[in-house]
């Protein structure tokens, strides 16, 4: 009886087993760890196929409501970051590099924020700094004369027109490593300390800041520093005018941001700034964005709040009550750990995964009383603070944390998620300093891929074992549905596209039912590759490495086809995504 009705997508009558859950709230992770009574009677129930060997296998039955989407999120969605160390340790001068421009290419749609610690250091100088030919390289030239190769890059940029693409040698690349290397101690020392250093951004770093967004098909927002302050400690803007004048005078697209983490300015610079003072400063922003004409409906997101402790929810609802209206989005951070203290089993813990729901309901509660409806976004959000931690943040374990975000916060309704960073300093990024995309980029790349705005409520029903008696059972296998991608042709609309997180260390089985019975499926199974397992920083699909084909080029990502009605095997530890074609599923025919 109980096969029968799920199998036929209807609603399972009084006369099911009360422990049976076929469906969860709209919008949430569903997961397949459901209990049946005890009782005797109640024991009759789905097969569950065990081989010898392997215990606790478990037949998920999962159907999808494909009338209507729960959430529509935004089209970058899934979005980037830059930090302003780049200035302090060089890499901005590499940003033209066509890797890293292919790279970022395949994350658009999406944000580029250029904000991070440093943002309330930063000082905008308006001086060129015209590249000057210094002669030709002679004996040893890139040993004694790197900056003056920087240089010559900047004049051999100057002279072409559109997309400004560099390609720099193998040797110069190698000693920006080695200086970044030693820039990464000094960055961390400030960062443990708390006590930063001036940057100066000139004219010439914020054209080749918004060169790489603009070649690479992403919108710049650039946080502006909040911590000039006048001695009544209202905001001096009169460096940010000197920044926006220029950047209007070359017509440069942007968006703006004041700050960032203002609940943090005591122990930066003894001195705080409430959220009424705060909210005061941004009218004042707008008002100047006004008076530019680049920039007069220019967006304005903020406050760029920390994690939503007490303090910090009284400085957003301070903000809130004066420049509510003033934002065009409310934005906060969230880094799920301590970088320092980071462990691989760290990225396994479910409790770990479900902080972040108990932070969105803090922000919606403070909007919903100031300013209803207004959009959330969730920026600088990393696995781990202080830059993370070597073969951890950087691992393909990682990933388990990251999908897990995209995934909530999407069905959540939060509007966009910007990943902090896209290159940086320590190990949160998702390109390394070789210009290597790591498993999150890969990670990153499938979602942009295959998923779409359109989220989509899940039904779900499953077995489990009783648990034993004061113990909480979390949630080990995560499932997440959108209509699929419409910037993907290989699909025709109407298709849905699943993804899954198995963080059990045991394969799991789903069998589609209802709309989804008897489809075509198009699996892209994400695993580590190579020796390292969950350390790894390579990655195989569908059990082909990924790798970059040269320096413009991305990999095909080929889907493996599974035949109609096939049950889905979920490996252990793994995160795959499953595009259902053919579903012609009202909710996804139209954007």
């Amino acid at each position: 009886l109980i096969r029968g009705f799920l199998l036929s997508g209807m609603p399972c009558p009084s006369s099911c087993p009360s422990g049976l859950l076929a469906l969860m709230a709209p919008g949430l992770a569903l997961m397949a760890t459901f209990s049946l009574p005890s009782q005797a009677g109640d024991r009759r129930a789905l097969p569950v196929e065990k081989p010898p060997g392997v215990k606790g296998r478990t037949l998920i039955l999962l159907d999808v409501n494909t009338k209507s989407p729960v959430r529509i999120i935004s089209e970058n969605f899934l979005s980037l970051q830059l930090d302003p160390s780049i200035i302090h340790d060089g890499w901005l001068d590499f940003l033209s590099s066509r890797r890293l421009v292919t790279l970022a290419r395949g994350l658009a749609p999406a944000f580029l924020r250029f904000a991070g610690k440093r943002t309330d250091f930063l000082q905008f100088h308006n001086v060129k700094n015209p590249a000057k030919s210094r002669g030709g390289p002679g004996p040893d030239y890139y040993l004694k004369n790197y900056e003056d190769d920087i240089v010559r890059s900047d004049i051999a940029l100057d002279k072409q027109k559109g997309c400004k693409i560099a390609q720099h040698p193998d040797i110069m690349l190698e000693l920006q490593r080695e200086k970044a290397a030693q820039m990464h101690l000094v960055l961390l020392k400030e960062q443990f300390s708390n006590t930063y250093s001036n940057l100066t951004l000139t004219a010439r770093s914020l054209d080749k800041l918004y060169n790489f967004a603009d070649c690479s098909g992403l919108h710049l927002i650039f946080a502006l520093n909040a911590l000039r302050r006048n001695p009544n400690n209202s905001w001096n803007s009169s460096n940010a005018l000197s920044l926006l004048k220029y950047s209007a005078s070359k017509k440069y697209n942007i968006s703006w941001e004041l700050g960032n983490e203002p609940n943090n300015y005591r122990t930066l610079i003894g001195r705080s700034v409430n959220g009424s003072q705060l909210g005061k400063d941004y009218i004042q922003l707008r008002s100047l964005l006004q008076l530019i004409r680049t920039y007069s409906r220019a967006n304005l997101y903020g406050p760029n709040i920390g994690r939503p402790r007490k303090n910090v929810i009284a400085l957003l609802e301070g903000f809130m009550k004066v420049a509510g209206s003033t934002v065009d989005a409310v934005t906060w951070q969230h880094y799920y750990l301590d970088g320092r203290v980071t462990k691989v089993t760290d990225f396994l813990k479910t409790r770990l995964l479900d902080t972040l729901s108990d932070q969105i309901r803090k922000i919606q509660k403070v909007l919903n009383t100031y300013t209803p409806g207004k959009k959330i976004w969730l920026e600088g959000v990393g696995t781990s603070s202080a830059g993370g931690m070597n073969n951890l943040s950087d691992s393909y374990a990682a990933g388990f944390l990251w999908l897990n975000t995209l995934g909530l916060l999407a069905s959540q309704g939060i509007d966009v998620v910007v990943r902090h960073s896209f290159l940086d300093h320590g190990h949160n990024h998702l390109v390394d300093q070789n210009f290597n995309p790591l498993p999150d980029y890969w990670l990153s790349l499938l979602y942009k891929r295959l998923i779409g705005p359109k989220v989509l409520a899940i039904h779900v029903a499953g077995l489990q074992r009783k648990p034993r008696p004061g113990r909480v059972i979390r949630d080990k296998l995560r499932i997440y549905a959108h209509c699929t991608s419409y910037h993907n042709h290989n699909y025709v609309r109407g298709s849905i596209t699943l993804y899954i997180i198995n963080l059990h260390r045991s394969r799991k089985k789903i069998k589609l039912a209802g709309t989804l019975r008897d489809k075509i499926v198009h699996q892209y199974l994400l695993q580590p590759y190579g020796k390292d397992g969950l350390h790894s920083k390579l990655v195989q699909l569908n059990g082909q490495p990924l790798a970059m084909v040269d320096d413009g080029t991305l990999p095909e990502i080929k889907p493996r086809p599974l035949r109609a009605g096939r049950t889905l095997v979920i490996p252990p530890l793994t995160m795959s995504f499953y595009v259902v074609k053919n579903v012609n599923a009202l909710a996804c025919r139209y954007r």
